[in-house]
């Protein structure tokens, strides 16, 4: 039986795929399920299985090589079937993709200085001489120049040279008219030693400027993720009406609960964030418009509560899901959640990892973030971005004292749901975050 591999579309997104690692070679035996090859999507880098058995016979798309979504890139047959239709069928075979060419570094004439640093060394600074200002005649007759005082002050203040100028005052005093005439004329002379004769090149003024090498600028192309980014995210701040409703939240008893509960050994530990993604998950269940998505003419409201946690990774932003969060105990929530971070930031995330999620949470918590606000991940209805806690003197009971406090911004879907709707699933968050032990049952 002839089993065609196809590049798999893992994502809603995804249009092409690259691949990053053929781990069968031509020849092998292949059983159902075997992880035959290594996926780059615009999310992430997933194994993917076989789903026929037979022989490896054909690896129709080298490593390296980028296809559009359901193209053929391998075939898995008996070693006594005829792959000749298969063939015709198929694509040209698609080499692994060859390295970029190295530019040739500039020539020195045609090199563009780079902007990376202004430190100055001996080897690699040049030294410029200030231009000297072009002079004029001397006036006639050295000596002391015949100036009347008047013809003093304003050169002094207009910044002329009384040597530099030719007087036609009585006995060729220089006057009040020969200073501003001279201050007015475009080739004016400077004042001061500058303007005398030359002075040695010691004595000039200098400017150091670097001696500056390579490119002033860099082209970097745009990594699969990076690319997929800048595509949807113009579908979703544009076409999307967002609006942001803000709340803060005492975490004083959440906090207590979770070192008590991180004391226990044996137990996983507990970060805040997987409070919030519990009590984000009850909260939706509570508020079904939330959790819920436009779908053309309808809207389409979840029974369950997938919650999509977004990962910065070096190359971009992914969004990982951890299934069903409304019905799993905390400590689960915990240990999935971390596996899914880890796993996300390796690459080795599976394909139902990559998309379903009802509801996203965005935490920039651990960068020391009072609040912001996020995207919201079409086709969702709503985001939740999360800050740091934080310590704070606040009022209780009319005592002053400090608590910890931290705030959390919902983006809606104005299509999909109002402010007072967003509101009140913020306030049921707030009040399970508030009374925590409610998150345990």
């Amino acid at each position: 039986m002839i089993t065609k591999v196809l590049m798999p579309k893992l994502s809603e997104a995804m249009e092409t795929g690259k691949v990053i690692k053929w781990l069968k070679k031509e020849g092998d035996a292949i059983k159902g399920g075997d992880v035959i090859a290594e996926i780059e999507t615009d999310k992430a880098n997933v194994e993917i299985e076989a789903f026929g058995s037979g022989v490896l016979r054909k690896i129709v798309v080298g490593e390296g090589a980028q296809v559009p979504v359901g193209e053929m890139i391998g075939v898995i047959a008996d070693p006594a079937d005829d792959l000749g239709a298969v063939a015709a069928g198929a694509p040209a075979k698609r080499p692994a993709a060859a390295p970029a060419p190295v530019p040739a570094p500039a020539s020195p004439a045609s090199a563009v200085p780079a902007m990376e640093s202004y430190r100055s060394t001996p080897e690699t600074t040049k030294v410029v001489p200030m231009a000297p200002v072009a002079s004029a005649a001397p006036a006639a007759g050295g000596g002391r120049i015949k100036a009347s005082p008047l013809a003093r002050k304003v050169a002094a203040q207009s910044g002329v040279d009384l040597r530099l100028l030719q007087g036609t005052g009585p006995g060729g005093r220089i006057v009040r008219r020969d200073v501003e005439s001279a201050a007015a004329s475009p080739g004016a002379a400077a004042a001061g030693p500058a303007a005398a004769a030359p002075a040695p090149a010691a004595t000039r003024q200098q400017f150091v400027i670097p001696q500056r090498t390579g490119a002033e600028f860099e082209d970097k192309p745009l990594s699969s993720m990076r690319a997929i980014i800048a595509k949807r995210m113009p579908l979703s701040k544009g076409p999307v009406p967002h609006f942001y409703v803000t709340s803060e939240v005492s975490m004083d008893r959440a906090w207590a609960l979770r070192a008590e509960l991180n004391a226990l050994e044996g137990q996983p530990k507990i970060s805040v964030n997987d409070m919030i993604v519990k009590a984000c998950a009850l909260a939706l269940l509570k508020n079904p418009g939330v959790n819920a998505q436009l779908q053309g003419q309808s809207i389409r409201v979840f029974h369950r509560a997938h919650i999509g946690l977004a990962i910065a990774l070096d190359e971009g932003l992914i969004t990982a899901v951890v299934r069903d969060c409304d019905a799993k105990p905390l400590a689960q929530i915990a240990v999935e959640a971390r596996d899914v971070a880890e796993r996300a930031r390796g690459g080795k995330l599976r394909a139902q990892e990559l998309s379903g999620a009802t509801f996203s949470i965005s935490n920039l918590g651990m960068y020391d973030v009072e609040e912001f606000s996020a995207i919201i991940n079409p086709p969702e209805g709503a985001i939740l971005a999360v800050g740091s806690v934080l310590e704070k003197p606040v009022v209780d009971g009319g005592q002053l004292r400090v608590g910890r406090r931290m705030k959390m911004t919902i983006s809606c879907d104005h299509r999909v749901m109002d402010g007072a709707m967003g509101a009140r699933f913020l306030q049921d968050v707030k009040r399970l975050l508030e009374e925590p032990l409610r998150l345990l049952v």
